[in-house]
């Protein structure tokens, strides 16, 4: 089903995109509100707006404040915050409501509740802290977000979008479901993101480009960094990104700051990600969970560097051991270490599986170009 144009006398559908943060968006999903708007929708992305609005409206969308804190749980606060959306979503007639996060989902579809809206894309990109944590409280939280999501905020026109297949069985949908869609995260695009010559092969020289919170696992990288490096092995760890003030799980500025000696470098955040990595052989991400597929890794994969990486969703789902990079347990610095021990030990197991890694981009579904035509379908199928 093609969007509704004047040539049938219909206006055409309107998707209003429900994203916390403008930043968000616009270092992730540019490329889907291009697409979206080249096939024919009028798209609204409704968002706290601070420092993006005009990269957001250059893409042909029209950008709507909405001051929703991403990092607060007060539900009095995210009610107050879906009684605007849907007021938002009623003046601008939207067709069909696409909550990108877990906050997005929640109020996007407590709002379209609100509006009246049944066609709705949830897109879940990871549950954060939620997912990572193991304890009971992870459990419950993980139980009740199911329960909300596939209760109330669920219609038999809700279609879901993920980013690998293990959060939509948390959420008890099967990935083959045909009201399933898995992407490769948020897509890459391989004309941007080339692979450059590898660095002389001592010593192995790590990048881990992320920002800067304890749920990546930085403090892991580094602590393995010291280990291998007090086995003799030649590397450098070199740390690209700043820490997150709006988020609990940040790093302090301090801690970096001392973590900067012996083999290990923090060099705050980069505006050149690529740079950074075509000065690395190795791009390292040792997530503890909560991910969806890291943009990171699709960056470092793109770029033709061998990854290291955790036994995660998201992360498992782009690096396969062995082949694409090295895949160990999470919160295990020693078996990072090791891992790393043995790349520095190997440069042409490093040059292979940064070939791996780029072919996989390119062949396997995690092209910007390959998952805007899996969400302009999804659009499609809606309308």
């Amino acid at each position: 089903m093609q969007p509704q144009d004047a040539s049938r006398g219909d206006r055409r559908a309107h998707i209003a995109v429900v994203v916390t943060e403008d930043w968000f968006f616009a270092s992730h999903f540019l490329p889907m509100a291009r697409a979206a708007v080249a096939a024919g929708y009028h798209v609204s992305v409704v968002t706290r707006v601070r420092a993006h609005r005009d990269a957001i409206a250059a893409t042909g969308a029209r950008v709507v404040a909405l001051e929703a804190e991403r990092s607060s749980l007060n539900p009095m606060a995210a009610g107050y915050a879906a009684g605007q959306l849907a007021a938002i979503l009623k003046a601008l007639k939207a067709d069909i409501v696409h909550g990108i996060a877990l906050r997005g989902i929640l109020i996007g579809g407590a709002a379209a509740t609100l509006a009246g809206i049944p066609s709705r894309v949830y897109a879940l990109t990871g549950l954060g802290l939620i997912g990572a944590r193991q304890d009971r409280t992870g459990r419950l939280a993980r139980r009740a977000l199911r329960l909300l999501i596939r209760g109330p905020l669920e219609t038999a026109r809700t279609r879901y979008l993920f980013e690998n297949p293990d959060d939509a069985r948390l959420l008890g949908l099967d990935p083959e479901s045909p009201r399933v869609t898995v992407v490769g995260g948020a897509g890459i695009d391989p004309e941007v993101w080339v692979p450059q010559p590898l660095p002389p092969p001592l010593p192995l020289r790590i990048a881990l480009t992320a920002r800067m919170l304890w749920s990546k696992g930085v403090d892991t990288a580094v602590e393995a960094a010291r280990l291998a490096r007090a086995e003799g092995a030649n590397l450098e760890l070199a740390l690209y990104g700043a820490p997150d003030p709006s988020n609990r799980r940040a790093i302090p500025e301090a801690t970096l700051r001392d973590w900067s000696r012996d083999g290990v470098a923090w060099h705050s955040a980069t505006g050149d990600v690529a740079a950074a990595l075509s000065q690395a052989h190795v791009a390292c991400l040792p997530s503890r969970g909560g991910e969806g597929l890291p943009r990171a890794l699709l960056e470092a994969a793109a770029s033709g560097r061998a990854i290291l990486t955790t036994d995660v969703p998201g992360c498992r789902t782009l690096v396969r051991d062995g082949i694409e990079g090295l895949v160990v347990p999470p919160d295990d610095p020693r078996a990072l270490a090791a891992a790393m021990v043995r790349l520095a030990a190997d440069p042409a197991l490093v040059a292979r599986m940064g070939a791996a890694a780029r072919a996989r981009i390119v062949e396997g579904g995690f092209t910007e170009a390959a998952v805007t035509e899996r969400v302009v379908r999804l659009y499609a199928e809606l309308a």
